[in-house]
């Protein structure tokens, strides 16, 4: 699997401080794709074995904290889930626009 630097960035950033102009964007997205992620089975809080060392909700196929990658613009499920509702570039537009 690739490690796209970026959209660890982007989830993370867009988690700890939303850009203004997404900030309800991403909390309606994170929302939805949350409500996904809590009844998944690859999400580590579903697993009968709890991971002590990892205490965060996490996916456990691509290893993403859930918190942040679903507030990922960019970012699809690796299970295809839910997938991304902008390419890097236009949510780097939207940002940017006046």
């Amino acid at each position: 699997m690739k490690i796209d630097f970026y959209q660890i960035y982007e989830g993370w950033r867009n988690k700890l401080f939303p850009p203004e102009k997404l900030k309800q964007l991403i909390l309606d997205v994170s929302e939805e794709r949350m409500s996904i992620c809590d009844a998944c089975k690859f999400n580590s809080a579903n697993r009968k074995r709890k991971n002590i060392l990892r205490p965060d909700a996490h996916c456990t196929i691509c290893m993403c904290t859930l918190s942040a990658k679903t507030k990922c613009l960019s970012c699809g499920c690796p299970k295809g889930f839910w997938n991304a509702i902008l390419t890097e570039e236009q949510e780097d537009e939207m940002i940017n626009s006046e």
